[in-house]
């Protein structure tokens, strides 16, 4: 009888698409982060997740596809922070806060001018249960191209975001390198949609490159770390919420924000003992 429970779950086909949606997308999300953490783009992913959504409105409203809408306008938020960053006085973060706060603004000025049945709630905290066969495509076909994309040069994204000055020296296409990172960042969030939606899509962005990067010293293994701590947490997350009755997407978020919690702390007890072995 407690098999059966503990089973329960994977009986449901709306539970069985929201593992396969969750083992999809937390390759790519997990792999990326570690670059954004290490380049400190952060806040980048937070904008670009905001800014997305005038992009789903106006394809909805035009009969687009959403993904399409959700592409155009991440790029234009990348591409528009990126350059006015380099063309002013104003610190990249100040930019990143502008450009985000004015497409998301943007964003519901249109929705609630137009009538629709969708949902904002489904476009902004994502809808993991009801994920359908096309969701599964679109994010996987996108998982894959970015994850590939990732892995075949880490080593030059790495320099990038480590020294940029030292990437220019050896002869790496620095420009194509930070405008392709932002475009990977844009087809992340678009495959992340569905899932987690576009305000938590950002935790998905940070949580687990941060988690690894507390944990390990290597980026090699900090890739494979941040794979496997998101991986788990989205599978956890789905699992823990269909017995607590509580959304998929905020459980995981959770379980991501418990696992950096004791990360740091273990960070933070490693320090203190090694300081304390070594007063000088």
């Amino acid at each position: 009888m407690m098999m059966e429970t503990l089973l329960l779950p994977f009986q449901f086909s709306f539970m069985q698409n929201a593992f396969w949606i969750a083992l999809i997308v937390s390759v790519p999300t997990a792999l990326l982060s570690c670059f954004l953490v290490l380049k400190g783009w952060a806040l980048m992913g937070d904008a670009v997740s905001h800014a997305v959504l005038p992009g789903i409105v106006l394809a909805y409203v035009l009969g687009f596809p959403l993904i399409i809408g959700a592409f155009g306008a991440g790029m234009v938020t990348a591409l528009a922070t990126g350059y006015l960053s380099e063309n002013s006085r104003v610190k990249q973060d100040t930019v990143m806060g502008v450009v985000f706060s004015g497409m998301f603004g943007l964003g519901i000025v249109i929705y609630v001018s137009i009538h629709t049945n969708i949902h904002l709630d489904h476009i902004l905290f994502g809808n993991m249960l009801g994920v359908g066969a096309d969701d599964l495509w679109t994010a996987g076909l996108i998982s894959a191209f970015v994850t590939t994309a990732l892995l075949l040069k880490w080593k030059d994204l790495m320099l990038h975001a480590f020294d940029p000055a030292q990437a220019r020296a050896s002869g790496l296409p620095v420009g194509l390198l930070h405008y392709g990172l932002l475009t990977i960042l844009s087809l992340t969030i678009v495959a992340t949609l569905s899932a987690t939606g576009l305000i938590l899509a950002v935790g998905l962005l940070i949580a687990p490159g941060a988690i690894a990067f507390l944990l390990v010293r290597n980026f090699g293994r900090m890739l494979v770390v941040s794979v496997a701590v998101c991986m788990i947490s989205m599978l956890a997350g789905a699992y823990a919420s269909f017995f607590l009755d509580s959304a998929p997407a905020p459980t995981v978020i959770l379980i991501l924000t418990s696992f950096f919690i004791m990360a740091f702390l273990r960070r933070t007890l490693q320090t203190r003992r090694a300081s304390a072995l070594d007063p000088a």
